[in-house]
């Protein structure tokens, strides 16, 4: 099968497409990037094509005819169809589902109340939300005293072996952390360590250095 047939429409800034871009880099999975400018209006018209939702990342597989939306959705089209060394989710169809949880809550309750807080530093000086943000910074610090007990015992997500869990978890927490700083949460700071010294997360971390000029810093 041509492993080149994939592309990747993404940017090199966006913390979900860090999460499909970790999967593919631990298997060294062949694939065309396509770095999205939105705010171009052809490149963002060629996306709004493809997925109108007009959100990235999202996967093209020539050899398939598939377009395939959403982060998770592609970590599990190319564990299906493009499986390597890592193998995203367990055979096992409960451990399966636990993993599948353990992505959703990471995506849900770290990575979404993160953007919430990101998204707010974008927003014009009459238009902010502070209760908004409030309630995220309050959602974050619930969700890392989960994961503060979830990683008592070191390993990654799900125990040993690296999943789909870990690539939620590396950039919804290397922003998290940013945003709201883990502070007293030893394990989760710890965990984050273990995440960006893995060469997948590492690359993709590398990758994006010339643009965290960009990142919205906090408004004084």
């Amino acid at each position: 099968m041509n492993h080149m047939a994939l592309t990747l429409h993404y940017h090199p800034l966006s913390s979900f497409c860090w999460k499909a871009l970790v999967a593919l880099y631990e298997n060294d999975t062949p694939f065309t990037p396509n770095l999205v400018n939105l705010g171009d209006p052809a490149e963002r018209a060629a996306l709004l094509k493809l997925w109108p939702i007009g959100k990235f990342p999202v996967l093209s597989d020539g050899a398939r005819h598939a377009t395939v939306p959403e982060s998770s959705v592609i970590i599990d089209y190319l564990d299906l169809h493009y499986p390597g060394r890592t193998r995203f989710l367990p055979a096992d169809a409960d451990l399966a589902r636990e993993t599948r949880l353990r992505d959703r809550f990471l995506d849900l309750y770290v990575h979404l109340p993160m953007q919430k807080i990101v998204g707010d530093r974008l927003r014009p000086a009459g238009a902010k939300d502070p209760h908004g943000v409030a309630e995220a910074r309050a959602q974050l610090r619930t969700s890392y005293a989960m994961i503060e007990t979830q990683m008592a015992a070191g390993g990654f997500a799900m125990g040993g072996e690296f999943s789909l869990a870990d690539c939620a978890a590396a950039p919804s927490l290397y922003y998290g952390n940013k945003v709201e700083p883990f502070g007293e949460f030893k394990n989760v700071g710890a965990y984050l360590e273990r995440l960006q010294a893995r060469p997948s997360f590492a690359r993709v971390l590398k990758e994006a250095e010339p643009y965290f000029q960009f990142f919205p810093k906090e408004s004084d």
